[in-house]
């Protein structure tokens, strides 16, 4: 496996381009200005040498030198850590196991519901459809408390968000007038220069004009 990653030499992502996960590793690519590769992966076509790296032969997995990582909070705070301008992640370790926190609900409460509404039947699909836009309307008053969710600063939190937001369309979803806070906050960071060069050209048809 090292000697495969060892003939790159610069970091190297392979990545589904309709994939969500793979969707908030290539924003912190982006957002810190990293030398890399992106090779998109056909999930049901699967590269040789993805399996040789990553028996998973899952996605996104991210090679550095001798370094492989896959699973996309592992290889996002490594890339914090690794290269460390501009932080994504607080340093005080109360704020920073609260952002891992925030993390793991995001994941847990709106990647579930995405993983549904991708791979379930139609009655499935439309609750989990329900159940996402009411959580995220729920949660909208959080949207007001700064620039960024929870925080003046953008951080992966926000690198974990915008892809369910940029993909609301897709998943036949319209946010309430009542979660218009959160329309708002998703408008300014699709602008963001980083989220810009992180869309993938299947993501960018998902609002394509």
């Amino acid at each position: 496996m090292a000697s495969l990653a060892n003939r790159r030499s610069i970091m190297t992502l392979y990545s589904n381009p309709n994939c969500i996960h793979c969707h908030r590793v290539r924003i912190v690519l982006a957002e810190k200005g990293i030398n890399h590769e992106v090779i998109e992966v056909d999930p049901d076509n699967l590269p040789e040498d993805l399996l040789e790296l990553n028996s998973y032969g899952s996605t996104p997995t991210l090679v550095d030198r001798d370094l492989v990582l896959f699973g996309s909070q592992v290889i996002m705070e490594y890339m914090d850590e690794r290269f460390p301008h501009p932080p994504l992640m607080p340093v005080d370790p109360v704020m920073r196991a609260r952002s891992r926190l925030m993390l793991h609900r995001v994941e847990h409460d709106w990647y579930t519901l995405v993983e549904e509404i991708n791979t379930k039947g139609e009655k499935a699909v439309a609750k989990a459809r329900k159940e996402l836009r009411e959580s995220l309307t729920m949660v909208a008053p959080v949207f007001a408390q700064g620039a960024y969710f929870m925080s003046d600063d953008f951080s992966l939190v926000d690198c974990a968000i915008i892809p369910v937001l940029w993909r609301l369309p897709r998943y036949r979803i319209e946010l309430p007038a009542e979660a218009q806070v959160i329309t708002d906050y998703a408008e300014a960071l699709f602008e963001r220069e980083g989220f810009q060069a992180s869309l993938s050209e299947a993501e960018r048809e998902i609002r394509a004009v």
